[in-house]
């Protein structure tokens, strides 16, 4: 990809697209998404992501979206089907909800292609709080990106698209910038929706505190903000869409989650939740802590750690219970893309409701044979130069990189985006054969008639004015160094 794939005016964009459709002040009326030729795509993902200003980038986005609801590639909730899960009217297979940080547009396509190949419609595109601020994708930016992958590879469903770790910092919040921190995760829920992040998943999960005497005690801080988000999120979700929200009931990373915790959190937040008034939907599923760790662990020599165990029966077990005792799909297991390959087939035959895999397609990308030495010999100095927050004492440079790698990411975005076709192509395939591996393990291949059963994506409007608007938002200095938990 080059420069030239940006669009520079508004009418150049327009004209592009007349084959297909006629852009209006207020709407884009489409004849033909079909006839969209897969060059035009690029170029409006490009300029969605690059264009020279908001009013470039925004209408590009708008155009895009427009074009994919009239393909039938809407963004959509998983509330519905998971729901199902936790009647038993769907089971046997868990949904991977992958975070997409490098060669974000290369990445999305070759989850799509895997999936159409596969007939699967159970999965999930998902960025963190925190990876918004390092990769700079914000919600809108990534949403267009991901529809328009949906649109080039000719998907046609319901696109899930979620919010991962809408997470309180836990210093802020007991400080006197506690204010400031609530309204930051506001702020960003609401900017989530309007994008089309019918999926979020809130980390109050920070703020327990085991040094409390009862398991209620421990969880009282974070089953009442979960409770407050939950129905800030029923304020801001659109007409017609139940937005999926999931909770967490300990801090991945941390001591494993068990039975009595679940229940001490669930029966907190729902009693919080029907304080906030008694018709306010609920959780669709819960995360929790089984044994692995975001980002995996790591070796001295910056080699991930292959004999990771994870507690399957505490997983079965926790799955169990959230669905006969609160009707909930069931358990969510953080932290798994680094687990061994062998790993993955018995997370649905465990009952795992939903699997966030991330970390190990950023490892493919800057491992990959095709992927420049120069570049990646580039965004190492940078991260030696700019990234020393991530360097903890006992770290030796191989693991202090392996694990500040991801900062460098927004940097040189630009850089990765503008590979060679050769390399993005290599790449890509590579990406590919490990989402169709992930896919066929976690037995979602044929999952497209049960969500098309289940999920409806309703027509949501689409405001060329609001796409400008959000356009315009910068990432900030905080924001690219902000800490915090993406799988």
């Amino acid at each position: 990809m080059t420069a030239t794939l940006i669009f520079q005016s508004v009418k150049e964009m327009t004209d592009a697209v007349k084959p297909a459709a006629t852009v209006l002040t207020d709407r884009v009326s489409v004849t033909s998404a079909a006839s969209v030729t897969g060059d035009v795509i690029d170029r409006l993902v490009w300029t969605a992501v690059f264009g020279g200003d908001a009013e470039l980038k925004g209408t590009a986005r708008w155009i895009l979206r427009s074009l994919a609801a009239a393909a039938g590639i809407r963004p959509a909730s998983i509330h519905d089907l998971y729901m199902a899960m936790g009647k038993g009217a769907a089971a046997g297979f868990t949904v991977p909800a992958i975070n997409v940080r490098a060669m974000a547009y290369d990445t999305a396509r070759a989850v799509v292609r895997s999936a159409k190949a596969t007939s699967a419609g159970a999965f999930i595109f998902e960025i963190a709080r925190s990876e918004i601020g390092y990769t700079e994708q914000r919600p809108h930016e990534y949403a267009a990106v991901v529809l328009g992958a949906a649109l080039r590879e000719g998907f046609a469903g319901p696109i899930f698209i979620q919010g991962d770790h809408v997470q309180t910092n836990a210093k802020k919040f007991n400080s006197p910038e506690r204010d400031k921190e609530i309204d930051g995760l506001r702020a960003l829920i609401k900017e989530e929706i309007a994008a089309g992040f019918y999926n979020i998943d809130i980390d109050t999960s920070t703020l327990v505190d085991l040094s409390k005497p009862t398991l209620a005690e421990q969880q009282e801080v974070n089953v009442q903000l979960a409770a407050d988000f939950t129905a800030f999120i029923r304020q801001q979700e659109p007409q017609d869409v139940t937005v999926s929200v999931g909770g967490e009931i300990g801090e991945v990373g941390g001591k494993n989650s068990d039975v009595h915790e679940l229940h001490a959190y669930m029966d907190g937040y729902n009693a919080a939740l029907k304080n906030k008034g008694g018709s306010l939907v609920g959780l669709s599923k819960i995360s929790v802590q089984t044994g692995t760790a975001h980002g995996g662990f790591i070796n001295a020599d910056g080699t991930l750690r292959m004999d990771v165990k994870i507690d399957l029966q505490t997983l079965a077990e926790l799955s169990r219970v959230a669905r006969e005792d609160y009707r909930l799909a069931g358990a969510v297991q953080h932290g798994a893309s680094t687990l061994p390959p062998e790993a993955f087939d018995a997370f649905p035959r465990v009952g795992a409701c939903e699997i966030h895999l991330a970390t190990n397609f950023q490892n493919m990308v800057y491992e990959h044979a095709q992927f420049p030495a120069d570049l990646k010999r580039g965004m190492y100095e940078w991260v030696r130069a700019n990234a020393q927050e991530e360097r903890k004492p006992k770290d030796t440079e191989e693991q202090f990189l392996y694990k500040a790698r991801k900062k460098a990411l927004g940097p040189f975005k630009r850089k990765m985006w503008e590979l060679d076709d050769e390399a993005r192509r290599a790449i890509g395939r590579t990406l590919e054969e490990q989402f169709t591996f992930l896919m066929t393990k976690l037995k979602i291949p044929g999952t497209a008639p049960v969500v098309a059963r289940f999920v409806k994506a309703p027509a949501v409007a689409i405001d060329r004015e609001k796409e400008i608007v959000a356009a315009g938002g910068k990432i900030t200095a905080a924001e690219k160094k902000a800490e915090g938990l993406a799988d």
